[in-house]
């Protein structure tokens, strides 16, 4: 249904969005002022109306006062149908086109761009943004943030514009009636602006400090959620309950508070409200008496005085919602509207396909921090890899191996030196046309609570049913797939996995990474000990598909496990943020170095070390 120019709910923000609240909402409305001023333009029609309303009642009540009842029908017949007319077509027809403006452009076309532009944003944030928050918390941020500004709008539109337009309305009905009325609702205007003034401020901070507080308890609850298993295998059912009723007690103050200052508000502006009636129909009783005004001007102004003590506390109720509204929208522009720590150049290229030479030319990163604390980080290191070399990298937990990749990947950028890419420095290539040639599987494995098939379809979208299945087959993955059922009878590949994959297996949930890996078939691999979560009969029924992805490929193979590495080309060992050696399996062992140390202290195949700690 096209009643007036629609608003494009997914057009893309201009530039990022701005950390202060004006400036904010124009970011967030741009593209959609066509669509607001349409709403605005019916909601203040509507509005006149009640001055309208006002007049046509004085004047049918004047009509009876002049007329006889034999005569008043024939004298008066054009008024009453202008009567007819307008409370039976033109009035419900403007209130209509007023709410189909609101509930069918504003409402539906405001959320979803507002909210696909804040979320379009997050997603471009480096992991570090991620890191630091609650997910539950941005996420509510993000819709709390899109929802608020959607209400500021379609209450300034239904609530301002239709009360300026009421009151715009009444005092040209006033003046007609005489002048010194119409200064009298003017004069009692300027104390409701006033009044309002003084309080809003103060809801909008109260309303900011009780958003951040809801976002808090959502963000505290996901968080026990998500880890819902590591609570029940800890016991710490008490512990995350009474955290969990800290952050409630807290939203619990903020909203008293926020409560109080409403009432307050409230109860102040329904006094003030009983004030008009009595100044505006006893200013015009008083002109009645002394024969400037007749009974239809008292009655007129009876009615418009009455309706706008009536909509004041519409009015005030829907303010306080305005500023409320606009408090939630600061709070969540504080968490979403930081500018990047990592960004693309001005002037970043795609990346093509590459053949997969990579270089470490003097790169040192170290989180802010120095290598030499054992928190991780590498310095000074450098490192070539040809085309198709396939590396083992190991290491203590500490040593840098994580780091490398990181900077691989261009998660992070590098403090000292460059890391190239086929001769191009990853700095001036888009990250995401990096990050497409780049395979990873991880020891943590990401899934998605979404069907298999769309989970190993993630390193290719584009990918055939055939190809996707034969990435599955390769990976060992295919029968128990066809084997899965989820809660709701879905079967196989059209199986929920669960959030982060929970309803797999360890060696499950690896095998589907490890598919989605070969579907994406990137010229680089990096292998963040992707075996470690199989057991050994899982583990060498698909050494041959590892072997099959690897060939032609650029490998980088990080593990504890040393002898899934021990044919590689090469292997690196780190400490402490340097390469400390560099070699074969057979050159390392002869050089009775740190790697045959690991060699030999090794339990299970794995690196144990007394130093380690977490990096």
């Amino acid at each position: 249904m096209a009643i007036g120019p629609a608003i494009p709910p997914f057009l893309p923000a201009d530039g990022p969005p701005p950390g202060h609240t004006w400036p904010f909402l124009g970011w967030a409305l741009r593209g959609a002022w066509a669509g607001v001023l349409w709403a605005t333009l019916w909601s203040a029609a509507a509005g006149s109306l009640e001055a309208v309303s006002a007049t046509i009642l004085g004047r049918v009540i004047d009509a009876a006062n002049t007329a006889t009842p034999a005569t008043v029908w024939h004298d008066h017949w054009l008024l009453f149908a202008g009567f007819l007319a307008f409370y039976l077509l033109a009035r419900p027809l403007i209130f209509g086109l007023s709410t189909a403006a609101q509930s069918i452009i504003i409402e539906p076309g405001l959320f979803p761009l507002i909210l696909s532009r804040l979320h379009r944003w997050t997603i471009g944030q480096a992991v570090t943004f991620f890191d630091n928050d609650f997910a539950g918390r941005i996420a509510q941020k993000q819709m709390q943030t899109a929802r608020a500004a959607t209400d500021v709008v379609a209450g300034a539109i239904e609530t301002m514009a239709f009360a300026a337009a009421s009151v715009v309305g009444s005092v040209i009905l006033l003046l007609a009636i005489d002048g010194w009325v119409s200064v009298l609702l003017l004069i009692w205007v300027a104390a409701y602006v006033g009044l309002i003034k003084g309080f809003l401020s103060r809801i909008r901070k109260a309303s900011a400090a009780r958003a951040g507080a809801r976002a808090n308890v959502t963000g505290q609850i996901v968080d026990t959620v998500t880890n819902m298993k590591t609570v029940k295998l800890f016991a710490h059912a008490r512990h995350e309950d009474r955290v969990a009723l800290e952050a409630m007690e807290t939203f619990r103050e903020r909203a008293i508070s926020y409560g109080v200052i409403s009432s307050w508000f409230r109860l102040t502006l329904m006094a003030l409200a009983g004030v008009l009636p009595v100044m505006l129909v006893g200013g015009t009783v008083w002109l009645w008496s002394h024969g400037t005004a007749s009974a239809g001007d008292i009655a007129a102004a009876g009615a418009i005085s009455f309706r706008l003590a009536q909509m004041t506390g519409w009015v005030s109720f829907s303010l306080m919602s305005i500023f409320g509204n606009l408090g939630e929208v600061e709070d969540g522009i504080r968490t979403l509207s930081p500018a990047y720590t990592l960004s693309d150049a001005p002037n970043a290229a795609e990346l093509g396909r590459v053949k997969g030479d990579v270089r470490m030319e003097g790169v040192s990163f170290a989180y802010g921090r120095t290598t030499a604390d054992g928190r991780g980080g590498i310095a000074e290191v450098n490192l070539h890899i040809r085309p198709g070399e396939k590396i083992g990298v190991v290491g203590a937990s500490g040593a840098g191996k994580s780091t490398l990749v990181a900077l691989l990947l261009r998660l992070y950028d590098t403090e000292k030196g460059r890391v190239l890419i086929d001769g191009t420095d990853v700095r001036t290539v888009t990250q995401e046309s990096l990050r497409r040639q780049i395979g990873m599987v991880t020891q943590e494995t990401a899934m998605f609570n979404r069907t298999a098939r769309e989970n190993i379809l993630y390193g290719r979208p584009e990918a055939t049913e055939a190809e996707m299945i034969a990435a599955a087959r390769a990976a060992e993955a295919h029968e128990f797939i066809l084997g899965l059922r989820d809660a709701n009878g879905r079967t196989g590949y059209e199986a929920y996995l669960g959030e982060r994959g929970v309803k797999l297996s360890g060696g499950q949930r690896q095998r589907i990474a490890l598919a989605r890996a070969f579907l994406k078939d990137a010229p680089v691999l990096v292998l963040d000990e992707a075996t470690s979560a199989l057991d050994s009969e899982v583990e060498a029924a698909i050494q041959g598909a590892l072997r099959r992805i690897m060939q032609g490929k650029t490998v980088l193979a990080i593990a504890h496990r040393l002898s899934t590495i021990a044919e590689m080309d090469r292997i690196l060992v780190m400490d402490q943020g340097h390469i400390v050696e560099d070699g074969t399996h057979a050159q390392l062992l002869a050089k009775n170095g740190l790697y045959a140390r690991y060699w030999n202290r090794q339990s299970g195949g794995f690196i144990g070390t007394e130093e380690e700690a977490a990096e």
